[in-house]
């Protein structure tokens, strides 16, 4: 088997669309399509549906994805030890993480590790969806939800607060204490519903069917960020995490004793990145930091 076939393959793989594949892999899409179909040929199998929202992977095209990674890696990690470039603890760990996570937690808690390991370079990549471990796109996930997932390394990270919060110059403009009993007449910040890729991030929702309130953003945004600074603004109150709004003076946290959500976040790895030195680093010290942090993701009132 052509070892070219397969890298052509697991682009396509990744990528699940022609054209982006061929553009990385700086072919023309008509002649991956057509080792595509030699490799699918010399295998006597369809290795993926050619669908509309692009090429989606078959029974026997996920079996080869799960070797054909295996393969890479391996080689990869040959390559390396032969040219002495590889040291321990040495090299590039992706971590695919949600926006808010990303930002606000992990990106100001990285010192120690790169005092300790210096060689380690960490590259933080926001998604707002579930991060594809088994297509490469990260070395270690940390999802918000548990992964269904039973080819992959999965262990709990945390537990996080969220609660509401406003700021001053909105709670001054309505001349009085929210009321919990009033909250759907207050304007709202929230994400937009409709885009949500999880329902874990579906607050008022919850709040609504817990609290018996009809509440209706005046502010939508995808972004936590947005929202963040919109509340910040004055435009509205909204759920936010804890790491993220205590962090500023300036936001007042509201009905602290009847408005408190707790969600999750979940480390996710493939085995075999697992096992390279710097993966398993990161990911011990990913666990280190969410203990010695425990108090800015849980904090007690």
């Amino acid at each position: 088997m052509n070892w070219d076939d397969i890298k052509l393959f697991l682009e396509v793989a990744r990528s699940e669309r022609l054209s982006i594949a061929a553009k990385r892999l700086t072919i023309d899409a008509s002649t991956l399509s057509r080792r595509l179909h030699k490799l699918e040929e010399s295998l006597t199998t369809k290795l993926f549906d050619r669908t509309v929202d692009g090429h989606v992977l078959t029974p026997d095209g996920k079996k080869l994805l799960e070797y054909a990674r295996r393969m890479e890696l391996d080689a990869g990690q040959a390559f390396d030890d032969i040219k002495e470039q590889k040291n321990l603890n040495s090299g590039r760990v992706r971590i695919g993480v949600t926006e808010a996570f990303g930002s606000f937690f992990i990106a100001p808690h990285l010192m120690n590790l790169k005092q300790t390991f210096p060689n380690i370079q960490i590259e933080l990549v926001h998604f707002a969806r579930d991060v594809k471990i088994s297509r490469n796109e990260a070395d270690i996930a940390i999802a918000v939800e548990k992964p269904k997932s039973t080819s992959t390394i999965i262990t709990k990270l945390c537990d996080y607060q969220l609660q509401l919060y406003g700021h001053a110059s909105y709670l001054d403009s309505i001349d009085h204490e929210i009321e919990l009993s009033n909250l759907g007449n207050y304007e709202w910040v929230s994400y937009v519903d409709n885009l949500l890729f999880t329902e874990q991030l579906s607050y008022l929702k919850e709040l609504s069917a817990t609290l018996r309130v009809n509440i209706k953003p005046s502010f939508q945004s995808t972004s936590i960020t947005s929202q963040y600074r919109a509340i910040k603004s004055g435009l509205g109150i909204g759920i936010l995490p804890c790491f993220l709004a205590e962090q500023d003076a300036s936001l007042v946290k509201l009905c602290i004793n009847d408005i408190r959500l707790v969600r999750s976040f979940y480390l996710v790895t493939h085995p075999e990145s697992k096992r390279v030195s710097q993966v398993n680093t990161v990911w011990e010290y990913l666990k280190q930091l969410a203990q010695q942090k425990s108090h800015l993701l849980m904090p007690k009132e």
